[in-house]
């Protein structure tokens, strides 16, 4: 299979790189209520998505929304309870052994922590290579060779490779980790908190050596992150997860100029602004997110919602299209997007 990327290629056209449908994960776990018994925890329910080639789909939301677990799914680091997910068009569910070999060598993750990602044994240019000699990439020059490249492709110095993970910043080990996800050359990388665990200053260095390697090679990102501020730079596509649900997804100019769900509101809303001027109005959620284990019926998310109604509680919103290509689970997103208040309207009627 052809890894290059010609210039006539868009990231909307073609197979996708990587297809989620109805992607559901749950783990046995100790009853809340009684320790001796076993619960289902659902921490992804029913997760659709779509990444294409040279393009980033950014996958947000707090913490327990079930955002890293979709990314481990997706490499097969967690069993999956249901739904498909198709690599390169090849359906992991009754691939072979041959398809899942594919997806380790073509499909690789870039973990939140620099510090314990990396083997502190192993030196640098060990670490790099190493992917190399677990799929018998190349002879030794070619090897040598590709890992120079590498480490000069995310800006280290050439002696890095003689150096251990203790040596280097925060920053600098985790362009070691970016290196190891690229070496073999990958269709798809995910991205779980790559720059959580940075400071401000490095964390832009990072992020624009992403978007820089984007363009030179035509990797395919799915970008976990926790803060809209990043995703919102990095992103071409947006989806907003809440308790193991998308219940807002599309191009992420278009979301972040007008989100429609409340919960995404509420999210863009604590988003810092530059401006110590700028006129902010804050919407900030209240109470904690529900837990996976007893998940509130109807809309996930109406324990939180101030347009919450009867039909709420009752009745679970689908994913549905708009006008402006971006996908809503919310009852009242027309009424909410034009300033309406749905206690207002009759469409409140359970």
């Amino acid at each position: 299979m052809s890894r290059s990327v010609t210039a006539a290629t868009t990231p909307s056209e073609g197979t996708p790189v990587l297809e989620v449908m109805d992607l559901e994960v749950r783990f046995r776990v100790p009853s809340p209520d009684n320790p001796w018994r076993r619960a289902d925890l659902r921490a992804v329910d029913r997760v659709s998505l779509r990444v294409h080639q040279a393009q980033t789909l950014g996958l947000v939301g707090e913490s327990g929304s079930g955002k890293t677990t979709v990314g481990r799914a997706v490499l097969q680091l967690v069993r999956t309870s249901g739904g498909s997910i198709c690599f390169e068009g090849v359906d992991l569910a009754g691939a072979d052994r041959a398809a899942h070999r594919h997806l380790r060598r073509y499909a690789q993750m870039i973990f939140q922590d620099p510090y314990s990602s990396l083997n502190p044994r192993m030196k640098v240019g060990d670490i790099v290579r190493e992917p190399l000699d677990i799929h018998r990439v190349g002879d030794r020059t070619a090897k040598q060779r590709r890992v120079s490249e590498l480490i000069e492709l995310v800006g280290l110095p050439g002696n890095a490779v003689h150096r251990y993970p203790h040596e280097f910043s925060g920053g600098q080990r985790q362009r070691i980790a970016i290196a190891r996800a690229l070496v073999l050359k990958p269709s798809l990388v995910v991205c779980d908190e790559p720059v959580a665990a940075l400071d401000v200053s490095i964390r832009a260095q990072i992020l624009e050596l992403f978007k820089e390697l984007q363009r030179d090679v035509g990797v395919a990102y799915l970008f976990i992150a926790h803060g809209l501020d990043v995703v919102q730079y990095m992103a071409d596509r947006t989806a907003v997860m809440y308790l193991g649900k998308i219940l807002e997804e599309g191009p992420s100019d278009v979301l972040f100029a007008a989100p429609k769900h409340p919960y995404t509101q509420a999210l863009i809303s604590a988003i810092p602004v530059a401006d110590p001027d700028a006129v902010r109005h804050r919407t900030v959620l209240e109470g904690e997110i529900p837990s996976p284990v007893d998940v509130p019926t109807g809309c996930r998310f109406h324990t939180r919602c101030r347009f919450v109604q009867t039909r709420c509680a009752s009745m679970e919103p689908l994913l549905e299209p708009t006008r402006d290509g971006v996908s809503v689970a919310c009852h009242f997103w027309r009424e909410i997007e034009t300033g309406q208040d749905p206690n207002c309207t009759s469409s409140n009627v359970p």
